[in-house]
C-alpha cells in the first residue's frame, strides 16, 4: 500500500486550469449552445408555412382560370372595341388630324398621330413656299401642329400629311376678307406673260392684267417691284385671283389731299430733284423744295432708300404727277440740312399751320371777291372763314347750355 502511495504521488500532470475540461460548469454556456438550434428550428418551420400557402394560392388561381377565367375582371371584350373606337380616327383623305413631329430629316418629317404606324411629312409638302428642309419652318422634334391628311403609302400604308393645304386654305381665306374690306394691299411682281404680270399676294399667285396696271413701266421694269393691288375676283374652286393696279391707285390719290403728310421712300436722285414713292405713285421732290436753306448736293441729305415725310404741295390727276416738299415742314430754315429728324418729327403741326395759312389766304381772295358781290350775304370772320352774314355772333355759334328757361313754374 505504502508503496502504491508513493507511486501515485511520483506522477505529475499539468495543471487542471489548463485543460478545457478545468472551465467550471455555467448554465449560460449550455444556453448559448442550444439556441442556434433552436433558431433553426422556428425559421424551418416559417418557410414551410410560407411555401405551403403560396402553393395554396397557385392552385386556387389555377383552378380559378380553368374554370371562371374572367371573374372578377371589369375589362371585357366590349370595354376592348370601345377602347379601339375611342383612339381611332377618320383617315380618309382630307381629314385634319394632330400630331407630334419626332424625327426630321432632308426627305421631310415623321409625325405621331397616335395611329398604328406614324404618317410622313413630305418636305414639298411642309410649306407653301419652297423650302429645302422642314426645320426652316421651325418644324423640329417635339413641335405639335395640325395636319391635313393627302394620300397612304402603299409600301407600309403609312398616311401622308401636308401643311402646305392648309396653309393654302388660310391664304384664300384671307384674300376673301381683303376684297370684302375693299382694302389696298402690296404685291410683289414675280412674273410676266402675254396678257399681263404676276403678283404673289399672301402667298399666292395673282394676276394683273396690263389694261389694270397704272403705272407706265414695262413688265420687265417691274420684276421683283412690290405695287399697290386690289382684289378684283377670289375664286378658290377656280383657283382664279385677279388683281388691279389701276383701282388700289385710284384710291391712293384720293387720300393725297393739298397739304397732308405722307411717308416716302427715296427711290432715285437727280441733279434737280428726288423721286420719292409714296404708296405706288411717284412724286417729285424738287432741289427747291428741300429746305429753305441752298442745297447744292442732294446726295449730302438724301440718299436712295431713305424713308421720310413729305407734304403734298399739288397733285395732277390727268396726268398723274405729285409735287412734295420738305421745305414747308421745316420748324426753321435748314433743319432739313442740319436736324431732318426734328423736321419729320414736328411734319404734322407744321403741315397743319401751312393748311391754315392756305385756308386764310383762300379766305382772304373770296373777301375781295366779295366787294364786288355784296348781294351774296356772305363775311369773313376775324379767323378767316367765309360764312353768313351776322352781327357779334361767334363762328361755332352760341353756347345756350346755360341759358335759363324762359317759363317759370
Amino acid at each position: 500500500m505504502a508503496s502504491l502511495a508513493q507511486q501515485f504521488t511520483g506522477l505529475r500532470c499539468s495543471p487542471l486550469s489548463t485543460s478545457r475540461l478545468s472551465k467550471p460548469f455555467s448554465p449560460t454556456q449550455t444556453k448559448t449552445t442550444l439556441l442556434p438550434i433552436v433558431s433553426a428550428s422556428v425559421i424551418s418551420n416559417a418557410q414551410t408555412k410560407e411555401r405551403l400557402k403560396l402553393k395554396e394560392i397557385f392552385e386556387e388561381a389555377q383552378e380559378r382560370c380553368r374554370t371562371a377565367p374572367m371573374e372578377g375582371v371589369s375589362f371585357n371584350l366590349d370595354s376592348f372595341y370601345s377602347a379601339l373606337e375611342k383612339y381611332d380616327f377618320n383617315s380618309e383623305i382630307g381629314t385634319k388630324v394632330k400630331g407630334v413631329i419626332f424625327h426630321t430629316d432632308n426627305k421631310g418629317a415623321l409625325v405621331d398621330i397616335t395611329a398604328k404606324s406614324s404618317a410622313h411629312l413630305k418636305v414639298e409638302d411642309a410649306c407653301m413656299h419652297k423650302i429645302k428642309h422642314v426645320e426652316e419652318v421651325g418644324l423640329v422634334p417635339g413641335v405639335k401642329e395640325e395636319f391635313v391628311i393627302i394620300g397612304e403609302n402603299e409600301d407600309d400604308d403609312s398616311l401622308i400629311l401636308s401643311l402646305k393645304t392648309i396653309q393654302f386654305e388660310l391664304a384664300w381665306e384671307r384674300c376673301r376678307q381683303l376684297q370684302a374690306e375693299d382694302v389696298v394691299v402690296k404685291g410683289r411682281v414675280v412674273g410676266a406673260n402675254k396678257g399681263g404680270v404676276v403678283a404673289v399676294v399672301e402667298g399666292l399667285r395673282g394676276f394683273v392684267p396690263f389694261s389694270q396696271l397704272s403705272t407706265k413701266s414695262t413688265a420687265e421694269e417691274l420684276i421683283e417691284k412690290d405695287i399697290p393691288l386690289k382684289f378684283v375676283e377670289v375664286d378658290e374652286e377656280q383657283s382664279r385671283l385677279v388683281l388691279s393696279n389701276r383701282k388700289a391707285m385710284a384710291d391712293n390719290q384720293a387720300q393725297l389731299g393739298i397739304g397732308s403728310v405722307v411717308l416716302g421712300t427715296v427711290q432715285s436722285l437727280k441733279p434737280y430733284g428726288a423721286f420719292i414713292d409714296i404708296g405706288g405713285i411717284n412724286g417729285l421732290l424738287h432741289v427747291s423744295q428741300i429746305s429753305h436753306d441752298r442745297v447744292s448736293d442732294i446726295a449730302t441729305v438724301l440718299q436712295p432708300g431713305d424713308t421720310l415725310k413729305v407734304m403734298i404741295l399739288s397733285h395732277d390727276r390727268e396726268r398723274g404727277r405729285v409735287s412734295l416738299s420738305t421745305k414747308k415742314l421745316e420748324p426753321t430754315p435748314g433743319d432739313m440740312i442740319r436736324n431732318p429728324t426734328l423736321v419729320f418729327e414736328k411734319a404734322e403741326e407744321m403741315a397743319q399751320t401751312f393748311r391754315q395759312r392756305i385756308a386764310q389766304a383762300e379766305a382772304m381772295a373770296r373777301a375781295d371777291m366779295l366787294h364786288f358781290q355784296p348781294e351774296s350775304g356772305l363775311t369773313l370772320s376775324s379767323d378767316g372763314i367765309l360764312g353768313p352774314v351776322t352781327s357779334d355772333l361767334p363762328i361755332e355759334g352760341l353756347d345756350l347750355s346755360d341759358v335759363p328757361s324762359a317759363v317759370t313754374e
